[in-house]
């Protein structure tokens, strides 16, 4: 349901208080003071059965007398009471209610979880949302709400804090106190039974309030609708996040490597990089890396600068920058020349820059003026420690000064408790990061550079690789059909192997042998030396029963390995079903790589890859990363970058490099794999041989299900092939028309370009004179979940000559229209065309209307409009220029 009825959560006209108390001490009586003490200018009725009045206030025994319809209603009564004050509220139109109570299901108690389902039936027909059960309450400090049992009402801020548990909320609460930090927004969920993480993102996204969200989470539930709206988010303000349960084990019962190795916390790492959020592991992180990001600055790298007057500080600075993986920033000559002639011949002539313990302001910001000017610094790291030659308050001014209203990556340490405090006000009047410490500073740097890297990454356009990869999906459907009719549910290798094949994976010749014999004939036939493999529908892991034999090279030495074989897995394995052998060619690449790639579910997120030093030890390296699908080839590479394997992967001695390019394509095959065969759940590539000549599989193992619909969808919705369509105008013009894609960047803003300014100014409101980075990747990187756009190109062409966009709300019940045709061929029907085809989508999809709003001089898209049924209705009187808001109910 998402954003639907959230600002009745943030700011309700009227507030009702069900289970209202003036026992001192219990919940119904702290809700009541914090309600009625925290400012809120609206009327505030209280509920109780048996009360006359609630803090001087009059009170009502039952909803039904209240004299007003409450927007929010907060509940702090028995489990069981809960679901008929749901059905009393939504009657009288109360839109949102906060349930505290708890016995809604914890701790799997089965008449909780009834009380659960029967307070959300009573909700849906109001359409009413539900903070909670089992939560602390909601506070809002800019329209004075406080709707909590915490033990204070916070400052007002800009910070939003959103949270599962109501201990941390109270815990964060208090630390920020200390610290005068305030906040936007604090929302405990609780048990989270209707509004969750990815509702509270999607608001918090637009609140002007809010310029930076932080999530405490224990567990996401809707992946594809939490990374929707955490991808939104992101790409309009920082979000931080702390995840508990980092220790928790992996997948139990999976038959793969894969499976075994994609533990749940390596899941949530995925998918919070995936959403461009920053993971920090402590909820002083939490809160640090806010403030850090909320000053402003950013960064494009961890090449750091340290400007200090102790040196012992700047070494433990560079010790705990090596710790976090950082760089210390290599000084030019030209900057080492000018330093000199700053600063006295004793200056450590190097980085860290000690400028000696009794450097005054001055000489501070000749310092630091000349490290802004070196290029290749990312950031500079400025260290104050107290002395009595020299005031430490003086070099706080200088450094302010040297700034500036300038926001370069600067970041402060002045040490010590006392004699700091004057200079960290100071930094904090002018929104310069400051620390306590030079660990927190370079925590803060980690921060900065890994938030940088997400957004990047959320943001960058990829190339595009589909014209390299050939797929046969009917064959691989073909090889699962049969296995599923033998009644079967894991693959033997060669039917693995062949589903590899299907989608353009090389794999090692092989043949198929049903006895000791055939094997050592089919051995001559593939030539020595090879490698046998029992083939067993019985047998998950072969080399544990003794069912792998390497390098044999003579007919003779085949028969005998084989009926070794055979024998050893007679007494290892006896029930075990033996179909035969496996024969294969023995890849001899004496330079390789041995990787493991393969794919897994996870109970949240679902299927996921994984990618990382392979071979029969792969449990015991735990070399891996994990991504989730779809990848293009900038995400494939992140994932062989974050690998440890990577760094020999890039050559070293005399060892040449492997073809990454190789490895990255075989991920983006995977991928492919992934989202077309949704009957497989399981799958091994281990080994995969990387060398300088390429990729080979040696060995694949792969387990599949009856039910596409058991297996949970993918959490990023992959490109919709099946949308691809020619189109074909009323005035004879024919078009390829497909979604949009983001490697479209160049094509979209080419046509731009070719358009008239006065036809991008009707499409976009305003006047455009650069299409940069930023603009385009807005338009052609979507979330195939809530967005749809489909480009019109000529046959055989790369040109974009029409673009048609749908934004749904994150309800998915509205959605936003906007269509550009290029300006040369603006008559030719493709508008209309386009307009019919996206609605046509957006019927298919139950967006229930269509609305979009669009100058009043746009005579020709207005007319279009119009025949197609549309609604025009003049908008408010006030916009500047003159707009028309157009509607169309796809519903009727």
């Amino acid at each position: 349901m998402s954003i639907r009825n959230l600002d009745a959560l943030f700011s309700p006209s009227t507030i009702a208080l069900i289970g209202a108390s003036n026992r001192p001490g219990s919940v119904g009586a702290v809700l009541a003071r914090n309600l009625y003490g925290a400012g809120f200018a609206g009327p505030i009725l209280t509920v109780n059965p048996r009360e006359r009045a609630i803090r001087s206030t009059l009170n009502y025994q039952t909803i039904s007398e209240l004299p007003l319809a409450p927007d929010l209603a907060i509940i702090a009564t028995p489990a069981a009471t809960v679901p008929e004050l749901i059905h009393e509220l939504g009657t009288r139109g109360c839109r949102a209610a906060v349930v505290i109570s708890a016995g809604f299901g914890e701790g799997e108690n089965e008449d909780g979880d009834a009380l659960k389902k029967a307070m959300l039936e009573a909700a849906k027909p109001f359409l009413m949302r539900i903070v909670g059960p089992n939560c602390l309450g909601i506070l809002s400090p800019h329209v004075g709400i406080n709707a909590s049992f915490a033990h204070l009402t916070p400052a007002k801020g800009d910070i939003a804090f959103v949270t599962q548990s109501g201990a941390v909320a109270t815990s964060i609460l208090d630390w920020a106190s200390a610290r005068g930090i305030g906040f936007s927004h604090v929302a405990s969920l609780g048990s989270m039974s209707d509004v969750d993480f990815g509702d509270m993102l999607d608001y918090l996204a637009l609140d002007p309030k809010t310029h930076s969200i932080l999530l405490y989470a224990e567990a996401v539930t809707e992946a594809r609708k939490f990374l929707s709206a955490a991808r939104m988010a992101s790409r309009n303000k920082p979000v931080v996040v702390v995840k508990a349960g980092r220790s928790t084990a992996g997948a139990k019962a999976a038959l793969s490597h894969t499976g075994a190795l994609a533990g749940a916390d390596a899941v949530y790492d995925a998918a919070f990089r995936r959403a461009g959020m920053l993971r920090v592991r402590t909820l002083d992180e939490l809160f640090q890396a806010a403030g850090t990001l909320a000053t402003g600055i950013r960064v494009k790298g961890d090449r750091l600068a340290i400007l200090t007057n102790g040196g012992g500080v700047g070494v433990l600075a560079v010790d705990e920058l090596a710790d976090m993986h950082g760089q210390l920033a290599e000084l030019s000559e030209a900057t080492l020349k000018r330093l000199d002639a700053l600063l006295p011949k004793d200056w450590s002539h190097a980085n860290p820059v000690d400028i000696l313990g009794d450097a005054p302001g001055q000489r501070y910001a000749g310092a630091l003026d000349a490290l802004l000017d070196e290029p290749d610094i990312d950031a500079i790291f400025v260290m104050n420690c107290p002395v009595a030659v020299a005031d430490s308050l003086d070099a706080a001014q200088a450094v302010v000064e040297t700034l500036g209203s300038r926001r370069p990556p600067v970041l402060t340490c002045w040490l010590g408790e006392k004699s700091p405090t004057e200079a960290r006000r100071l930094f904090a009047s002018r929104r310069i990061p400051t620390y306590e410490t030079p660990e927190q500073a370079i925590r803060a740097l980690r921060h900065l550079s890994s938030y940088w890297r997400n957004q990047q990454s959320l943001m960058e356009t990829p190339p595009a690789v589909s014209d390299a990869i050939t797929i046969d999906q009917a064959k691989a459907e073909s090889i699962i059909d049969g296995v599923l009719e033998d009644g079967r549910s894991v693959l033997t290798e060669p039917e693995a192997t062949a589903i590899l094949a299907a989608y353009d994976i090389p794999t090692a010749p092989a043949i198929t042998a049903r006895t000791p014999e055939e094997a050592s004939q089919a051995a001559q036939q593939l030539g020595f030396p090879v490698v046998v493999k029992i083939l067993s529908r019985d047998i998950s892991h072969k080399s544990d029963v003794g069912g792998v034999q390497l390098n044999l090279a003579s007919p003779g030495a085949v028969l005998q390995a084989a009926e070794d074989m055979l024998a050893s897995i007679q007494s290892i394995a006896p029930k075990a079903r033996i179909d035969g052998f496996n024969v294969q060619s023995m890849i001899h690449r004496p330079d390789a790589h041995e990787l493991i790639v393969g794919v897994a579910e996870d109970s949240v997120f679902g299927p996921l890859i994984l990618f990382g030093q392979g071979g029969t030890a792969v449990e015991v390296i735990g070399d891996r990363v994990v991504g989730l699908p779809p990848l293009n080839q900038l995400l494939a590479r992140e994932m062989i970058q974050e690998s440890r394997i990577s760094r020999l992967l890039r050559g070293y001695r005399d060892r040449p490099a492997a073809d990454l390019e190789a490895i990255t394509l075989t991920l983006i095959k995977l991928s492919h794999l992934v989202c077309g065969l949704e009957r497989v759940v399981e799958l091994d590539i281990n080994p995969l041989l990387a060398d300088p000549s390429g990729v080979i599989a040696l060995d694949a193992r792969i387990v599949v299900r009856a039910e596409r619909a058991h297996r949970r969808p993918l959490a990023i919705r992959p490109y919709p092939y099946q949308l691809e369509q020619e189109i074909e105008t009323q005035h004879g013009g024919r078009y390829d028309l497909r979604p949009i894609r983001p490697e479209d960047e160049n094509a979209l803003v080419d046509m731009l370009r070719r358009s008239s300014k006065e036809d991008v100014r009707l499409r976009f409101f305003n006047t455009i004179q650069n299409f940069d980075h930023a603009f385009a990747a807005r338009l052609t990187q979507i979330d195939y979940d809530r967005e749809m756009a489909f480009v019109a190109m000529p046959p055989g062409e790369a040109s974009i000559v029409g673009v048609v966009r749908l934004l749904a709300t994150p309800d998915k019940e509205d959605a936003e229209l906007a269509i550009m045709v290029r300006s040369d061929m603006k008559g030719s029907g493709l508008g209309y065309c386009l307009m019919e085809k996206i609605l046509d989508y957006a019927r298919s999809t139950g967006i229930r209307h269509v609305f979009a709003d669009v100058l009043r001089e746009n005579h020709r898209m207005v007319k279009m409009a119009e025949e197609l049924g549309f609604a025009i209705e003049p908008k408010d009187n006030s916009s500047d220029p003159p707009m028309v808001t157009m509607t169309l109910d796809l519903a009727e």
